[in-house]
């Protein structure tokens, strides 16, 4: 499975939360042992403790750690790997941080984490952060701005279609349909580039919502 295939099903995945494992409830060696090589073990286990010490979630460490072992790769490729989730976790708290989040959820960390992985930078997720307040959790807005990475659509792109639909005040359920949508524009010939600058005009045209859009297509009842 390709890096955009991976990060797409992970953040479509009904956006459920990961929960996040502080490192003494989390027995890492016994998530690891006979999954991985014994050394990947131990430098996992020292890895989990440290971010677990900073107040960062470890599950996703866990999970980089297995996901190398399934791989068959090299004991230090998937060290290097971890050790490269972990630092993730630290500047996406970072950048919530920034946003005014004092104390980010573990899932808006690892949400910021996959916006990272996506190929956002620190300051979209500062962006992204800084407008996702109420109902716009940053978990969710973070996970779905990383879809829309991983299908190709730029980050500056989606970062402002996000923010113009919270602005808005849409229904969350919109800003979870924008992946589905962007998808269905592609399939049509689409580039993702274009499919987002389609939705964004949208909204801006019909601030009313995506019915409201949708209807004006539809013809109308004659009325006698």
């Amino acid at each position: 499975m390709s890096l955009r295939s991976s990060v797409v099903a992970i953040a479509l995945a009904g956006f459920a939360p990961i929960q996040a494992a502080a490192a003494q409830g989390v027995d890492v060696a016994a998530r690891l042992d006979g999954r991985v090589a014994p050394a990947v073990v131990t430098a996992v286990q020292g890895i989990a403790q440290d971010a677990a010490s900073r107040g960062l979630p470890v599950e996703l460490l866990i999970q980089k750690a297995l996901e190398g072992g399934a791989k068959g790769a090299p004991a230090d490729r998937v060290v290097a790997a971890v050790q490269l989730v972990a630092s993730r976790l630290d500047e996406a708290r970072s950048a919530l941080q920034r946003a005014g989040i004092a104390t980010p959820t573990p899932e808006a960390i690892e949400g910021g984490a996959y916006a990272l992985n996506a190929g956002l930078t620190a300051n979209q997720v500062f962006d992204l952060g800084r407008v996702s307040r109420g109902p716009y959790e940053p978990a969710m807005t973070l996970r779905i701005a990383a879809t829309l990475s991983a299908l190709g659509v730029p980050a500056s792109q989606s970062i402002q279609l996000i923010s113009h639909l919270i602005q808005a005040g849409r229904p969350t359920s919109e800003l979870l349909d924008l992946p589905t949508e962007i998808q269905a524009s592609i399939a049509r010939g689409e580039s993702p580039a274009q499919a987002a600058e389609a939705l964004d005009t949208a909204e801006g045209e019909h601030p009313e919502g995506r019915g409201h859009r949708e209807d004006q297509g539809r013809p109308r009842p004659h009325k006698p």
